[in-house]
């Protein structure tokens, strides 16, 4: 028995959160796909730094890029190195589209974390990554910052798939929703097609436990620990199940309206003395993707534990973040901090690739 193709039983698609040109090359995501079930890929800029940075994979194709043209800056030349490997795994992944009606199958690819405070240029570079990948089974990352919102309701009016990423808090998750069936509601209202539009809402989760953890260990309340994440993503997805099935989203659903997944993000254990697979176990459910690290796709498809267990004990959650309420720890707070912490780090690895980019570039071009 392999739990990776298990949790198709359980209505959950596994997603890697992994992409690079050797992955490609060598059939490492193609086996995924044909012996684990892999039904989607997610990359962001910290997944592209590491891949770029690392060997020499990309180094032939920037050879050709600036033979052809020496003037093309870091930021140009990334996206002609990304792009060609979403088109590429976007292409491996056709199957799975049309397999489930354009449900799964998809490759993210993310707007600059450069722009996550600015709406209008992540609504121009998500439309002009959108026309470059050129895939139906391409999905384009935004940010849930209050100025990733409107960026989302607008593409997603444009008919663009959207996954929405950097979800923390539950109060976002309800603005997050409410962006996705506005988008719908206005793209309905013009007569145009709604059925095509997948989307997912990228929640995170192992990063909650760090932060929450280290102020209960300052507290004396390590009893408490390594409880946050999990009871924090029930009780979203008991919401969830709210808010689609209220009477507004039905209407949209007879358009042919698809549920906008939450998508678990963040589900490599940080902490060495959990069990390396406690965020994929635990949050097992229906209509959701789990979008997991290398490490993580070994260790459950090794010994992952299967179980609805997303929908256990949702009066538990909600006791223990009732609790962590009580030992005034500001959930609101935190959360924010977090996603503005997410953006630095996601700006701090775009700003390393294109050094790396850059770097490369001067020895190819022969100026230093």
């Amino acid at each position: 028995m392999n739990p990776l193709l298990e949790l198709n039983k359980y209505g959950q698609s596994v997603w890697f959160d992994n992409i690079s040109r050797g992955i490609l090359k060598n059939n490492e995501l193609k086996d995924l796909i044909e012996k684990d079930g892999l039904k989607g890929v997610t990359s962001n800029p910290t997944i592209f730094q590491k891949a770029i940075g690392s060997g020499t994979d990309y180094d032939e194709q920037l050879k050709q890029l600036l033979e052809n043209n020496s003037q093309l800056n870091a930021r140009e030349l990334f996206e002609y190195i990304a792009v060609q490997d979403i088109r590429d795994a976007a292409d491996l992944l056709f199957n799975v589209y049309k397999e489930t009606d354009g449900k799964d199958g998809f490759v993210s690819i993310e707007v600059s974390p450069d722009f996550a405070y600015d709406t209008n240029s992540t609504v121009e570079e998500a439309a002009r990554l959108a026309s470059r990948t050129g895939k139906p089974n391409v999905m384009i990352k935004i940010p849930a910052t209050p100025e990733g919102l409107p960026a989302i309701k607008e593409m997603i009016a444009r008919g663009v798939c959207i996954n929405v990423t950097l979800i923390f808090s539950p109060v976002v998750y309800e603005q997050v929703v409410e962006a996705y069936i506005s988008g719908l509601e206005e793209r309905a209202a013009k007569g145009l097609d709604i059925s095509r539009i997948s989307s997912v809402a990228s929640f995170f989760i192992s990063r909650i436990d760090t932060v929450i953890d280290k102020e209960l260990s300052g507290m004396g309340r390590k009893d408490l620990a390594g409880k946050a994440a999990v009871a924090n993503a029930k009780l979203v997805y008991k919401r969830a199940k709210e808010l689609f099935s209220t009477d507004r989203f039905k209407k949209l659903k007879k358009k042919g309206a698809k549920t906008q997944r939450l998508l678990w993000a963040s589900t490599s254990t940080k902490n060495p003395d959990y069990p390396d697979t406690i965020y994929v176990d635990e949050l097992i459910g229906n209509d959701t993707v789990n979008t997991m690290p290398p490490a993580t796709i070994t260790a459950f498809r090794d010994h992952g534990k299967l179980s609805p267990a997303v929908e256990s004990s949702p009066e538990e959650a909600r006791k223990h973040m009732d609790t962590l309420a009580g030992l005034n720890i500001d959930f609101e707070q935190v959360t924010a901090k977090l996603t503005k912490d997410g953006v630095e780090s996601f700006a701090a690895s775009f700003h390393d690739l294109l050094n790396t980019i850059e770097q490369k570039k001067n020895k190819i071009v022969g100026t230093v």
